[in-house]
């Protein structure tokens, strides 16, 4: 068996952008994760913050619609694809509701089993992918999606009865490694988190909700960005994106009674810290980039990426923390780890209506041409018309 780099990453720009995912996403739930307080509470309010995220999104967004055309252009793109402004509602708010849960579960699972419980959207996603592009995936396909769910259940098998079982409680610790030593380290931010995974209790259905949100707004953002909103410059529609999300987490502050408070001088100076503005950077980032991953690669290959941020994310919380990897979580990064190996033999491969990106450049160029050749269109229908008036 044989890797097809080609059909995975189609051009190098897209394997950058897939790295540049990863690397993206490992470095919110560290920033989340240092950013909160000894009880693992936020001295922030979490909403405002992915409000401001939005907001300098947006911001971002246009900027970089501006660098190759006009605000004036802008305005006419945005009114002339007025109708698929709506359509972003739907991802909006299931982004909405993905980030702010982030902040939650985040304050009750470390990072490493955070990330881990979020992969048992694979599948959900798969069966999404299918429904709605209507392409069917194969057997291996299938196979190395299952095997990355089943990794990620091994995060919550409790293998330490086995060693509690055994005679010799020296191979227990000599397997355990160091965290008998970390255990005591009353200040690491392993404190208080919930490493075994799913239990019996709210955090369950938060995480499922987080998953399930997940799962609908990759699949769909993607339909928009490859079929329904192809032809529509990639920043605009970044842009409907975060109009949408700005409205649906101001109706949250709204909701909560926050929408003043939130903006207080008193709330404000608590997330103009580096430790918080280092998580609006950082996750806006994560949008615009998630946006090119979508549109030039697929939602399937974006949850293999998400299994991958597992074994350097435990890495890096293992000394960043001191969070220890247990026996379960080092045995599920594994079996995550073949799954991923598996799918690169056979990866699926979804572009709808969208041409390879070479470069960023590309991104407007094509637009370019599309707009050009509707020009045509148009003046040889306008033709066609004058000379029938004639003929008449």
């Amino acid at each position: 068996m044989t890797t097809n780099w080609r059909e995975l990453f189609p051009t190098k720009l897209t394997f950058i952008i897939f790295l540049l995912y990863m690397s993206l996403f490992i470095g919110q739930g560290i920033f989340v994760t240092a950013s909160q307080d000894s009880n693992n509470s936020y001295s922030y309010n979490t909403v405002t913050v992915v409000l401001l995220t939005e907001v300098f999104k947006l911001i971002v967004s246009t900027c970089l619609y501006c660098k190759d055309k006009s605000l004036r252009s802008l305005v006419r793109d945005v009114h002339k694809d007025r109708s698929v402004l709506g359509l972003y509602m739907v991802p909006a708010f299931l982004y909405c509701l993905y980030n702010n849960l982030a902040f939650l579960n985040l304050a009750t699972f470390d990072p490493t089993t955070y990330y881990l419980l979020l992969q048992l959207r694979v599948v959900v996603t798969g069966i999404l992918f299918q429904i709605i592009f209507k392409k069917y995936l194969s057997q291996r396909q299938w196979i190395s999606l299952i095997l990355l769910t089943l990794g990620c259940m091994l995060k919550q098998v409790d293998l330490n009865r086995f060693y509690n079982d055994a005679n010799d409680d020296s191979e227990a610790v000599a397997l355990q490694g160091v965290s008998a030593v970390n255990a005591t380290q009353t200040k690491s931010k392993a404190n208080g988190k919930n490493m075994a995974g799913f239990d019996l209790s709210i955090n369950a259905i938060f995480i499922l909700a987080q998953t399930i949100c997940s799962c609908l707004a990759g699949v769909y953002n993607e339909y928009l960005l490859k079929d329904k909103g192809a032809d529509v410059n990639i920043f605009v529609q970044n842009i409907f994106m975060y109009m949408d999300s700005i409205v649906c987490n101001a109706l949250i502050l709204l909701f909560r009674g926050e929408l003043l408070d939130a903006f207080s001088a008193k709330n404000l100076s608590s997330i103009a810290r580096f430790g918080v503005m280092i998580i609006i950077i950082n996750n806006a980032a994560i949008g615009i980039v998630t946006s090119f991953f979508l549109k030039y690669m697929n939602s399937i290959l974006k949850t293999f990426a998400s299994a991958l941020e597992l074994m350097f994310t435990a890495v890096l919380c293992y000394f960043l923390f001191a969070i220890p990897i247990y026996m379960n979580t080092a045995l599920a990064i594994a079996v995550v780890s073949y799954a991923i190996y598996l799918y690169t033999q056979s990866p699926v491969v979804n572009l709808g209506k969208v041409r390879p990106l070479s470069n960023l450049s590309d991104a407007t160029s094509q637009l370019k041409t599309k707009e050009k050749e509707d020009s045509r269109k148009l003046l040889d229908e306008q033709i066609d018309t004058d000379l029938e008036m004639d003929i008449v």
